[in-house]
């Protein structure tokens, strides 16, 4: 079993299918995407002598050639280890250090701060410019066959962001990706060959993940320009290249229907929204609806199990009529096919409908482990369960509803405050961009919820409407006893808000 084999038979039932862009631009069908690949196979066994289960990382921001190098290091029985294009030099060089890379792919932009790691990095051995001779010469020669592997052998080294200390290596193996892509068919979509998949969140994380079903189904992938994201860009790439996927976080799908590009977008021309990563609040998601239609796919996942845990469909999205539609909205959706999930007490009970619990997960796409960390994988992988480190409660339809990662719960006088449900409330005022919940150590009552808050341009209000406006909605003790206004809230590479240095701001 070799993911690779996706671009195998894709080459075969699409071969005259675009398979990558560049914007507007065709670049490669599959049947030539397919050639190039395994001939650059042959370059990384036979010229750089790479043997099987070898790690090769990767540099980029989104660009074409991300995949190609993907689909070369498996074909070749490789281990691919992605990594932001925006980590600071100290992280890349943590993350080449762990992972033993031997070879580098770089954009040259990148370039320079892989060079400037490179004596930090024992294991490796070549940084390869994508833009410069070495690469375009991996594209001459006989192609290899493509490389046996195991089911369980790895096959993506994951990451973590590293929010509240080293990433950690989210081991996932050719079984895991290839329960991924099914679980997408079965869950998610089932697009149609021809559509696309338009790469404007960052190809390390959730957007590359994606490509695995929608390179299944002959899809262009498509790299934007800018190679970055950009509203008005999508938008265009979107009519350019119709029946378009996209995955993008809560805080890109707000700048998407806030921009007023969006009001361009035609039926056909966005297929599915996939949103994830971070809660979205309601009253935004509303808003997403009545702007672009059933388009939006919830998912919840980690890397650990990637893309996979619960999901809440188009179907469940549409259902205005439902008694608990809202309420459906504000939850994760239903366990994934793949996966069974429960919600438990410490020591791994499950939990009644409506009590909080850890979330918990174990099937096909749940990680063999984190990269040498045997600690770390003994804490997160127990009696084949995935401990997650999030909280949240089933209601008695089986929909989870996510209350918070379990290190961001508040206790405030032996009561527990679930920041997103603070955050829900304070996102409906009109004059409110974005905002984060955290809690602020108390010498009586332990801890006590803060907010910040993001104002929209041109907007104002007060800790007096704020105040008035939890007090309408949620319980009085669960209300913040402090609003501070912010310019942005700080986030990481992949869009999350760092509680961690909001909790420095107090």
């Amino acid at each position: 079993m070799n993911i690779a084999h996706l671009l195998i038979k894709s080459a075969q039932a699409f071969p005259e299918h675009i398979a990558l862009a560049k914007g507007e631009v065709a670049y490669l069908a599959y049947r030539n995407l397919l050639r190039k690949v395994s001939v650059m196979a042959t370059h990384l066994r036979h010229r750089l002598k790479l043997r099987p289960g070898d790690r090769v990382a990767f540099a980029m921001g989104n660009c074409v050639e991300a995949i190609e190098t993907m689909y070369a290091i498996w074909h070749a029985g490789l281990v691919a280890v992605p990594m932001n294009a925006k980590l600071h030099p100290r992280e890349f060089a943590f993350i080449l250090q762990n992972s033993g890379a031997r070879v580098c792919m770089v954009t040259p932009d990148l370039a320079e701060s892989i060079a400037g790691v490179k004596d930090e990095c024992p294991a490796l051995e070549r940084i390869i410019d994508v833009s410069a001779r070495d690469y375009i010469f991996m594209a001459v020669g006989d192609p290899l066959a493509v490389t046996d592997r195991a089911p369980a052998d790895p096959a993506w080294l994951f990451y973590t962001s590293g929010t509240t200390g080293r990433p950690k290596g989210a081991t996932l193996t050719h079984r895991n990706l290839l329960a991924m892509t099914l679980n997408y068919y079965a869950d998610i979509d089932r697009p149609q060959p021809g559509g696309s998949i338009l790469h404007v969140a960052p190809i390390s994380h959730g957007s590359g993940l994606w490509n695995f079903p929608l390179l299944g189904r002959g899809a262009v992938q498509v790299f934007p320009d800018s190679g970055r994201y950009e509203v008005p860009e999508m938008v265009e790439l979107a009519r350019r290249w119709p029946d378009a996927t996209v995955f993008l976080a809560p805080t890109m799908v707000k700048r998407l229907i806030d921009h007023r590009a969006a009001g361009g977008i035609k039926p056909g021309e966005i297929r599915t929204i996939t949103y994830g990563g971070a809660p979205m609040y309601v009253s935004d998601l509303r808003q997403s609806l009545d702007l672009l239609g059933n388009v939006m796919v919830q998912l919840y996942g980690q890397g650990e199990s990637p893309m996979t845990i619960t999901h809440l469909s188009r179907e469940a999205h549409a259902n205005r009529d439902h008694p608990r539609w809202e309420q459906r909205l504000a939850s994760a959706g239903l366990p994934d096919s793949c996966v069974e999930v429960r919600v438990v007490d410490e020591a791994g009970k499950p939990m009644p409908v409506g009590q909080v619990g850890e979330i918990i997960v174990r099937g096909e796409t749940v990680m063999s482990g984190y990269w040498q960390n045997d600690e770390a994988t003994a804490k997160s992988l127990r009696e084949g369960w995935l401990w997650t480190g999030d909280v949240g409660c089933f209601d008695e339809d089986g929909f989870l509803t996510l209350k918070d990662r379990s290190k961001d719960m508040i206790i405030s006088g032996g009561s527990n405050i679930y920041p997103r449900e603070i955050e829900d409330v304070l996102a409906t005022h009109p004059a409110v961009q974005e905002c984060s919940v955290i809690g602020r150590p108390h010498p009586e009552w332990g801890e006590e919820a803060v907010a910040f808050v993001v104002l929209r341009a041109g907007q104002a209000t007060t800790p007096a409407e704020l105040d008035a406006l939890c007090l309408d909605n949620i319980a009085r003790y669960k209300r913040p006893k402090d609003y501070k206004f912010i310019e942005a809230l700080p986030k990481n590479n992949y869009g999350k808000i760092l509680k961690t240095e909001l909790r420095k701001l107090v």
